[in-house]
């Protein structure tokens, strides 16, 4: 079989490069596909299934048009579109993925993640994921007004692209320790993840067996997608343009 993994294209209004080139991939990568995974961040911000987006209803026909052909879609959340609930799965007809998640792709067994769970050095990061996440919180913000939610959304992207900006790069990237931990508790030997926009194959010694770490890129000058097949775990970009 073979399989599509893409993450953090934060799809929005002012970026038309990245859904053309997004639809382009549809169109061409993942309808040669069978499978196709979208680890987080897929969109920039996600306010609610019940936001209005014309955005967001072109990208969930796009998605429903290449189910409708057999290809099987998963979503997996990110810290940009935690929000993002059943509804919107189907309208795009796909189906949503806990974090983290275990696939077997030909008969392997693989850990998928959206990969901000990992970034643990980060200790700001790490407390406001706590804060949001938590299953409260997340009821709060679902019944706020959407306008609320529209105010609430900007301002924590505005900090969140401000603190990252003044952040030393090894604190945003994942820590290798964790990863081994993780990988260790779920029992696999490769990991697939994004969010830290550093596309890269790794590869690692977990009690002395060879392993591999994943790393999806971001959607900004290049799109970037991982193709599995029966031989191989390939990790291309194309020029959005």
């Amino acid at each position: 079989m073979r399989y599509l993994f893409i993450s953090d294209l934060h799809l929005e209004a002012k970026r038309p490069d990245i859904t053309r080139a997004f639809l382009h991939c549809l169109e061409h990568q993942a309808s040669q596909a069978d499978e196709l995974y979208i680890l987080g961040d897929f969109f920039e911000v996600w306010l609610g299934d019940d936001d209005p987006n014309p955005l967001a209803r072109q990208v969930a026909a796009a998605l429903a048009a290449l189910a409708e052909k057999g290809v099987r879609i998963y979503l997996m959340h990110g810290n940009r579109d935690f929000l993002m609930g059943h509804r919107f799965c189907q309208e795009a007809k796909c189906t949503l993925l806990r974090d983290p998640c275990i696939v077997t792709l030909n008969g392997q067994r693989v850990l998928l993640m959206h990969g901000d769970s990992l970034c643990i050095d980060d200790l700001a990061y790490m407390r406001m994921r706590r804060a949001l996440r938590n299953p409260l919180s997340l009821f709060i913000l679902r019944n706020l007004s959407l306008k609320t939610r529209h105010r609430i959304g900007r301002k924590l992207r505005d900090e969140s692209q401000t603190q990252t900006q003044q952040k030393a790069s090894d604190i945003t990237d994942v820590n290798l320790d964790k990863v081994i931990e993780v990988m260790r508790i779920h029992d696999v030997r490769t990991l697939i993840h994004g969010h830290t926009h550093r596309p890269e194959m790794h590869e690692l010694m977990i009690d002395g067996e060879p392993a591999k770490r994943i790393v999806l890129g971001d959607w900004d000058k290049l799109a970037w997608f991982l193709e599995v097949d029966e031989k191989a775990y390939r990790l291309n970009s194309t020029p959005l343009a």
